[in-house]
């Protein structure tokens, strides 16, 4: 994987577990808030994309209607699936969980149905990062509660939509050709659409969680996706085999948030499981 794409990649996972940190504080917020960022980020990054549309023309509106549709679909059910995890679960047992299912199927989909092949390297870096991600998710032990399996079960759920929306957005922006900015941008605005019909009969509801949620909508919808363009353009530089497990770079990040400001236990497990992550992005990056 070359440097531009490592970087791509780094800068990736901050902005990623920045917006998980905002979405658990939201909590319970639930579709409400879901529909509030995506719309607010429709709204942001219009002007982003308005340029990227002047500069480089319409795309092909058949490859454009189905990669943004596909993607819309289940991405909204991820947004849905991994708000409903952080009202129920800890960050600490979702996020991980989610970051590490994903990955590690998205790479097996990509090398089974893509024909990518990541090599030695490659493939033992991402082994790392999944162990890392497991080793932090599963620190307090194997979850026996009603609330704690319930965090372990959306993480697995999340993890696998991950996986389908990773392997479906690469295709769309390398088989499709779709420009990773305005592809993401409709991709929001569709997501948006999607949940209007639930807004429009919850208006009063709306109106509480953006009183109440206003700053977390707004950093969600700023660095999500901020988050997601990065990982495109990075995807457009090397196989997704390895752009999705370098990406959880992020559950170190999110991992010292989660200890940090939402009061979450055993650090020295977690950090443990951290550099096991940065072990496998070092081999991710001399592939």
């Amino acid at each position: 994987m070359s440097l531009v794409a490592v970087l791509l990649v780094v800068a990736a996972a901050f902005a990623h577990a920045g917006w998980n940190f905002f979405a658990k504080r939201a909590g319970s917020a639930g579709p409400g808030f879901v529909w509030l960022t995506a719309t607010c980020s429709a709204a942001l990054y219009l002007p982003v994309a308005a340029g990227v549309l002047l500069w480089q023309g319409a795309p092909p509106l058949r490859s454009w209607v189905l990669g943004v549709l596909v993607s819309a679909v289940v991405h909204l059910a991820y947004f849905l699936m991994l708000q409903r995890g952080y009202a129920v679960g800890d960050m600490s047992v979702v996020y991980p969980l989610a970051r590490g299912t994903g990955p590690m199927l998205a790479m097996l989909i990509a090398v089974l149905v893509l024909g990518e092949r990541p090599g030695w390297l490659g493939a033992a870096g991402g082994l790392l990062v999944i162990a890392g991600v497991l080793v932090i998710g599963l620190s307090d032990g194997v979850p026996r509660s009603g609330a704690s399996l319930a965090g372990v079960g959306f993480g697995v759920l999340t993890g696998s939509l991950i996986a389908i929306y990773t392997v479906w957005d690469a295709y769309a922006v390398t088989g499709l050709a779709l420009s990773p900015l305005l592809y993401d941008w409709a991709n929001n605005l569709a997501r948006s659409v999607l949940l209007a019909p639930y807004a429009v009969r919850r208006r009063a509801q709306i109106a509480a969680v953006w009183s109440e949620h206003r700053a977390s909508v707004l950093a969600v919808a700023l660095l999500s996706p901020l988050a997601y363009i990065l990982v495109l353009f990075a995807m457009q530089l090397a196989p997704v085999s390895l752009v999705a497990p370098a990406r959880e770079l992020s559950i170190v990040i999110a991992g010292l948030l989660a200890w940090r400001f939402l009061g979450e236990s055993q650090p020295g497990r977690r950090m443990a499981g951290a550099l096991v992550v940065l072990t496998g992005v070092v081999l991710l990056g001399l592939a």
